[in-house]
């Protein structure tokens, strides 16, 4: 069984975000920043990190340098819903998220970015 570590501020993002995919057979660990997502995945490493962009405390852009630094095979998705999700969304991919997801998303559209 794949484990996700989904980061994200809003409980409710992470619940719905765990829901689904324990649903769909994945082991989820969740954080509530980039900051506790790094401790987490330090502890406990995953085969997929899912991160919001706009965080209190680490943002994900600066969540997705630390793990290309320290832990540079997992994969990430970078998921937002900003106003400028969009530009946000493509430096995420140039600083190695493999995925993106705009918020709100599909249940299947998270599906298959995971897999």
């Amino acid at each position: 069984m794949a484990r996700i570590l989904v980061i994200d501020d809003d409980p409710d993002t992470r619940a719905m975000l765990e829901q689904i995919l324990k649903s769909a057979g994945y082991e989820v660990i969740l954080a509530a920043d980039g900051r506790e997502g790094v401790e987490r995945y330090r502890t406990k490493p995953a085969d997929l990190v899912i991160t919001d962009l706009y965080m209190p405390n680490q943002e994900g852009l600066e969540t997705i340098r630390e793990f290309r630094t320290r832990f540079p095979e997992v994969a990430i998705i970078a998921m937002s819903g900003g106003t400028d999700s969009g530009t946000m969304l493509s430096i995420a991919q140039k600083l190695g998220a493999v995925g993106i997801l705009h918020k709100p998303f599909l249940t299947d559209e998270l599906i298959d970015a995971v897999a």
